[in-house]
């Protein structure tokens, strides 16, 4: 591969591609100074959603789709392995996450109305079919528990009975997203959530409800604690909510107090002690990514700037920073200037004359402080950057169309010779 350098402040260079030739491996961005990696080979990569976790506890090997199915990327010296030969995984990546105890990939494989979950060992890819998705396998797939015995996800209950039903079901080529998703939500088709044994794929299912229920997660802390959405337009309804295991403790985290309130995108910290979630009063006005502390019920806003609101949101490890991957002018924030991906140091309000109050029913607020890590021009937003913090901080992992086809990349989180 030839590459062409541009000098630039502080000695830093930036490479240059012509259309015909291979985006680069490695850069400094000359507007941030920060270290981009690119880890995938093949146009077409991409790493995964943004709460799916992808990443083994070592933080040695990255799972990521590329064209030939699922793959994983050793972080140290960048070599890809496929894992999983199956293309479909390259169009529809719902269903894949990584466990964070064994060095399994978990995901689901869709025949039709029915489903049925895998996993593979990442490094003997040893492959064991666990058990199959109750109802007609559509649905949100897939989250694991904290120790790794219990897979979790919702499912339509039955085949679509109408022209009406089965059209709601799949967005239209020529259609918005958020006019399919008011359809969605119309259809009030029959969904439930289920569980499922890791040892011998027992399923159970429980919360019966017409409500379209998405975004299933589960704690990294508290194996029996579930968060899932209600999904659809989000200024529409109560989107975050908390249930267990067995069905039991139905939560609604975050009831909107105002009209065009949205809340959602929402994601646990890494110890599984809150619940982070972009929050907007009202619906691209004001900006705060929210925190609610699962056991006392404490809440912390943190605001952004317009420019600064991010499709989606991470924090890291350690709890200490967060990430953003930005948005476009025609996205809800209608960021001028927004297309990068954001490092957030986060910075408590000053109370003066005396500390913070100590009544819980009070939101503590504060702000963030915002560093650019990558310039995201050129990126288009259709394709959603999913930024995520590996396992020991120092970098994060987004995909992005930078040089026409997706890949996977890194940013490293100091600067450069730093």
């Amino acid at each position: 591969m030839r590459l062409r350098f541009v000098s630039i402040a502080c000695c830093l260079l930036v490479p240059v591609v012509n259309a015909a030739e291979e985006p680069p491996r490695e850069w400094i961005d000359r507007d941030t100074g920060h270290r981009v990696v690119r880890l995938s080979t093949e146009p077409g990569s991409e790493s995964l959603y943004f709460h799916q976790n992808a990443f083994t506890a070592s933080g040695d090997k990255m799972v990521m789709t590329t064209p030939g199915g699922i793959s994983t990327v050793n972080l140290q010296n960048r070599e890809i392995a496929l894992v999983v030969p199956d293309t479909r995984f390259s169009t529809n990546q719902s269903g894949i996450i990584v466990g964070r105890k064994t060095r399994q990939v978990f995901y689901v494989k869709r025949e039709g109305d029915a489903a049925t979950v895998y996993c593979t060992h990442l490094d003997t890819k040893i492959t064991r079919r666990v058990g199959n998705v109750p109802g007609t396998g559509r649905g949100s797939m897939l989250a694991i528990n904290a120790d790794e015995t219990l897979l979790a996800g919702s499912f339509v209950e039955r085949p679509p009975q109408s022209d009406a039903e089965r059209d709601a079901m799949f967005r239209r080529p020529d259609e918005g997203k958020g006019t399919w998703m008011l359809r969605r939500l119309r259809a009030r088709l029959p969904m439930q959530m289920f569980v499922m044994n890791v040892s011998d794929g027992a399923s159970r299912t429980f919360h019966s409800s017409t409500d379209w229920l998405n975004h299933v997660q589960m704690s990294p802390m508290d194996p029996q604690l579930i968060l899932f959405c209600h999904e659809g337009p989000w200024h529409l309804l109560d989107r975050l909510w908390t249930i267990r295991a067995d069905g039991t403790g139905l939560k609604a985290i975050h009831p909107r107090t105002m009209q065009m309130e949205i809340a959602g995108h929402e994601f646990f910290s890494a110890d599984g002690k809150t619940i982070w979630y972009d929050l907007q009063t009202p619906r691209g006005q004001v900006f705060w990514l929210a925190g609610y502390e699962i056991e006392t019920g404490a809440r912390t806003w943190y605001q952004l700037q317009r420019d600064e609101w991010s499709v989606h949101y991470n924090i890291s490890p350690d709890g200490k920073l967060f990430a953003g991957d930005g948005g476009h002018e025609g996205s809800v924030a209608k960021a001028q200037d927004g297309k990068w991906i954001y490092l957030f140091r986060p910075e408590m309000t000053a109370i003066p004359n005396g500390p913070l109050s100590e009544d819980r029913k009070l939101i503590q607020t504060g702000v963030f402080r915002s560093e650019r890590l990558v310039n995201m021009k050129n990126h288009n937003y259709a394709l959603e950057p999913n930024v995520q913090f590996t396992p020991d901080g120092k970098w994060i992992a987004f995909r992005a169309n930078l040089f026409g086809a997706s890949h996977s990349f890194i940013v490293e989180v100091a600067k450069a010779g730093r």
